[in-house]
């Protein structure tokens, strides 16, 4: 074949490109799958689509609810904190007496309880529910004159006799024995024959004592009804009123009684400014 046969096919050849690009919509080019929308990648539509966040009126109610919720529980678990850490830090002598004073509480309260349930079920159970409320309210009359010195008394309890051979004892110094008996729990108190009442006053009077205007001379018998157990440790407490009075070289001795009578009466006396508020 000659050199002029050989020109066509060799400038056909130079007329085509060495490579044809590949089509937008060749598999092999997954970019090319899909026309990006907008000039923006898929990654970037997703982040456009997330930030920021669109709440609802709903959702925000929600988020505010759960949010008083969390803060509420933060603020009971701190007050609780305190509590515990102030309890912690108490000495063991603190405690004791808060145990106590719990405890004794609790068990005035049962008994005030018990009591208004037994006359409850009395009045309840009666077959003269009026009788019964007449029995009940003697009962109460009758209590309430022990304590107002309107009727005599009974009752285990004990005798106080201070002998004052000196006559260094003191109005004050008898005050101190009935306020601390009275502390103890006594209930029905008479000093020589005079009976003692919330009212009461001491006095000194020409080396003697003055109760209620009634003059009284040594030896001071108290008869005290109460609990002998409470009453005697009570007057001879370290720095009480047995060692104060022997200090002033008086003579003290306290006997325990199974019954002691309070017979000394005192009049019942209408009060000048005080009403009763019940309607």
């Amino acid at each position: 074949m000659s050199d002029h046969e050989e020109q066509p096919a060799n400038r056909l050849r130079e007329e085509l490109p060495d490579e044809v690009p590949p089509s937008p919509s060749a598999a092999g080019d997954p970019q090319g799958a899909r026309p990006e929308r907008n000039g923006l990648t898929g990654r970037q539509r997703l982040l456009k689509g997330l930030w920021p966040p669109r709440l609802t009126r709903a959702q925000l109610i929600v988020a505010l609810l759960l949010f008083g919720l969390g803060f509420g529980l933060a603020v009971q678990v701190a007050s609780n904190s305190d509590s515990d850490s102030a309890l912690r830090g108490a000495r063991q002598e603190d405690l004791v007496r808060i145990l106590d004073e719990l405890d004794d509480r609790t068990q005035r309260l049962e008994d005030e309880k018990q009591g208004l349930e037994k006359q409850r079920d009395e009045l309840e159970n009666s077959s003269d529910q009026a009788e019964e409320a007449r029995k009940q309210t003697l009962e109460k009359e009758r209590q309430l004159g022990i304590l107002a010195g309107t009727v005599a008394a009974q009752g285990p309890g004990i005798t106080v006799t201070i002998e004052d051979t000196k006559g260094t004892v003191e109005a004050d110094m008898l005050l101190d024995a009935i306020q601390e008996l009275r502390a103890a729990g006594a209930e029905a108190i008479q000093v020589n024959g005079v009976r003692v009442v919330a009212g009461t006053y001491l006095a000194d009077a020409d080396n003697s004592v003055s109760v209620d205007g009634n003059k009284i001379n040594a030896p001071y018998r108290f008869q005290v009804i109460g609990k002998p157990q409470d009453l005697e440790p009570a007057l001879n407490i370290p720095g009480g009123v047995v060692q104060t009075l022997e200090k002033e070289q008086a003579t003290v001795t306290v006997e325990r009684s199974s019954k002691i009578v309070v017979d000394a009466l005192r009049a019942a006396e209408r009060p000048d400014y005080a009403r009763s508020s019940s309607q």
